[in-house]
């Protein structure tokens, strides 16, 4: 079947190709209401669909944004990915995804693959924002990039972040609230970029621990970002003698992970063991028991970025925006069931305003 063409929808409505594409772009042209229906009618009855490509090509914009994430099959990085899909549609645009599965080569991949499909601009949760996939990039073709929950030192960096060291001091602060002194780390590492955000999050559970005078001395275990890989880590833990009685997991997947393991070894929680995570993820409500942990303004972050990467070089000043994050108080640390789930926010945002920055 032949390809319907503009020209078919001029002949149909009675109108220049021109007419028709005045309509189909909504400009730069004006066009009467009356004249205006005629070429929908046209359009529905002949089913008409734009070449997208050549109207990209004409308006030298193509509406589409490319996002990074290291892997879309977490639940975390999903959320964030639909929110910001979701950002991206109210402004009319396509989202792009691709993951990095934390490697600086695959990143850099998607990254010209992204520029090259001339996209209007791109969303990066980087491992490491000096890694060769993001370095020079920005300055490169002018394409604007924005880091999502990755802070940046660059000096022509925009980043939208959580405050990730408060969110993890003060869920840790609640867990020496119930009692514990021997309070330990899941998930951290010291292989990681001082700007990640699990990098802030164990200096978040440092602070706490300094402020109640205890030591952090072997109380640190690095884990694995998901939670089956984070399950086996869980188990050699939670199997030593002096296992502590309460964990912060620098991510609930981690947090997940080691539940399991603890189900798996007797381990009664919160009775045991006390438990809490860091995101908020939609399992974390239905965890077993139901996991205290840190919510952040991830719909917000989302619109911020997006914001952000269509708004103008006169919006993206460098440095961070960062969002509050608040403590979300469930079964998992001894709560009682019938608690409210929602502490008061743990610390005013520190910046939320597109108009300004804090490095």
């Amino acid at each position: 079947m032949a390809r319907v063409t503009r020209d078919d929808v001029a002949r149909v409505a009675g109108t220049s190709t021109a007419v028709v594409s005045y309509v189909i772009n909504d400009g730069p042209r004006p066009v009467a209401p009356a004249t205006r229906a005629r070429v929908l009618a046209a359009v529905e009855e002949l089913g008409y669909r734009p070449n997208r490509v050549a109207q990209a090509m004409a308006r030298r914009r193509t509406d589409l944004l490319g996002m990074v994430v290291p892997d879309a099959r977490q639940p975390f990085f999903a959320g964030l990915a639909h929110a910001v899909e979701q950002a991206a549609t109210e402004h009319g645009r396509l989202l792009l995804i691709g993951n990095s599965d934390y490697a600086d080569e695959r990143e850099a991949h998607y990254i010209r693959a992204f520029l090259g499909m001339q996209v209007d601009g791109l969303i990066l949760v980087t491992q490491d924002p000096a890694a060769p996939g993001l370095s020079g990039f920005d300055s490169a073709d002018g394409t604007p990039v924005v880091l999502l929950h990755h802070r940046t030192e660059s000096v022509d960096g925009v980043a939208v972040v959580a405050d990730d060291e408060g969110g993890a001091r003060e869920v840790v602060r609640h867990l020496l609230d119930h009692g514990h002194r021997e309070v330990h780390c899941f998930g951290g590492t010291l292989a990681l970029s001082p700007l990640d955000p699990v990098t802030g999050r164990t200096a978040g559970w440092a602070a706490a621990l300094a402020e109640a005078g205890l030591s952090t001395d072997g109380r640190l275990t690095p884990a694995p970002f998901d939670r089956v890989r984070a399950h086996a880590e869980a188990l050699t833990l939670l199997s030593r003698p002096d296992r502590p009685s309460a964990v912060f997991c620098a991510t609930d997947d981690q947090a997940i992970g080691l539940l399991r393991a603890a189900d798996d070894l007797g381990i009664r929680v919160p009775e045991e063991l006390a438990v809490a995570g860091f995101d908020d993820i939609a399992e974390a409500v239905i965890a077993g028991p139901a996991l205290t942990t840190v919510t952040t303004a991830q719909d917000e972050m989302a619109r911020a970025a997006v914001d952000l990467v269509l708004g103008g070089p006169e919006r993206r000043a460098a440095g961070a925006r960062t969002f509050p994050a608040r403590l979300v108080a469930r079964r998992s640390c001894g709560c009682p069931a019938g608690a409210p789930a929602d502490s008061p926010t743990l610390s005013a945002p520190l910046n939320n305003s597109l108009g300004d920055s804090v490095s």
